[in-house]
């Protein structure tokens, strides 16, 4: 599953339709369709380019232009980013502590992308939307420059959804415990 394509609507019911028009379109497989929010909906999907690509199409077409927030379709996804959107990601230990912060779910998803290519590092959380008012965020770990490199090309794939970046140095223990736990919102 190196291939993902989302499409992030403005609206749970066209999100619905739009991600019916996703399946119908190409032989994809869904990973992720729900509501999230502040009342959007979103639909991840994964195959080959050809299918993904044609599936987000078919969701943008079904949705309307006013119908999507953001959308993508990722060819060479980083293969830590879907088991950690799945909450299936790494949970090392913690030598310094890269955050991202995007105004979508869909941003953060290529933030993160991003920041496992530009590094060595261990992502630990994407979190896309839900309880915190439609935004993303993105955290990993790593050596300190590691780190900085991975938050500073995350930052650039944000582009003008990036809302904030942090790196910090050594963070406090029990900050790491918190972070590297599931959290079942």
């Amino acid at each position: 599953m190196s291939v993902l394509g989302m499409v992030e609507f403005s609206a749970i019911a066209v999100g619905i339709r739009g991600s019916d028009a996703m399946v119908k379109a190409a032989p994809v497989e869904l990973i992720m369709s729900r509501p999230i929010t502040p009342g959007k909906y979103m639909s991840l999907v994964t195959g080959d380019v050809a299918s993904v690509d044609a599936a987000v199409r078919a969701g943008i077409t079904a949705a309307g232009e006013e119908g999507v927030v953001e959308h993508f379709v990722l060819a060479n996804l980083q293969e830590q980013v879907l088991p950690t959107i799945q909450g299936k990601g790494s949970k090392s230990d913690i030598e310094s502590l890269g955050v991202i912060e995007t105004s979508s779910a869909a941003a953060i998803v290529e933030a993160a992308d991003a920041a496992c290519k530009a590094a060595p590092i261990s992502l630990i959380t994407v979190h896309l939307a839900n309880h915190i008012g439609g935004k993303g965020y993105a955290t990993f770990t790593g050596t300190v420059a590691n780190v900085e490199a991975s938050v500073a090309a995350g930052a650039r794939a944000a582009k003008n959804s990036l809302i904030e970046r942090v790196v910090i140095p050594n963070p406090y223990p029990e900050l790491t415990a918190y972070l590297t736990r599931k959290v079942d919102w």
